[in-house]
């Protein structure tokens, strides 16, 4: 009888290329645009998926200004900070998030869904969000996503 190896393989980074992608958000919802750039960034659309090293794509989203989010949200949701001093406990509305800083909307709900550990601090670094339709990145020659 035929001797068959039945171990796992695990790739390394090295092993595996990472490549560049562009998403509009143009008129997605958050949440939706969010989980998917999660899932690319950890590299879980791959088969050679590795769940303890990083093997995702570079992401960059664009039009960060435009995303939208459903029911009362633009009113009702906040963002929470805290200074790390006595009373130091900051609220922030969404709807003033999204008209002074709107990269940091997506990169929060994007950092939600990624591990909170050393790896997940690795992961994120490799979404770039800008406002705009502009990016310094197309040296690396993304590719373009469209996400339903």
């Amino acid at each position: 009888m035929a001797f068959v190896d039945k171990s796992t393989t695990f790739f390394r980074e090295g092993d595996i290329p990472q490549k560049w992608f562009v998403v509009d958000a143009n008129g997605k919802t958050l949440g939706r645009i969010a989980s998917r750039v999660a899932h690319i960034l950890r590299g879980k659309h791959k088969p050679q998926f590795t769940p303890n090293s990083d093997m995702g794509d570079f992401v960059i989203v664009v039009n960060a200004d435009k995303v939208k989010v459903t029911g009362k949200r633009t009113e009702l949701k906040e963002y929470f900070h805290y200074t790390g001093y006595p009373g130091g406990a900051v609220f922030q509305q969404f709807k003033d998030v999204l008209k002074n800083h709107p990269e940091r909307i997506i990169e929060h709900a994007v950092k939600g869904m990624i591990p909170h550990t050393k790896l997940g601090r690795q992961i994120i670094k490799k979404l770039k969000v800008y406002a705009g339709t502009e990016h310094p990145h197309a040296a690396q020659k993304p590719e373009i996503i469209e996400f339903n």
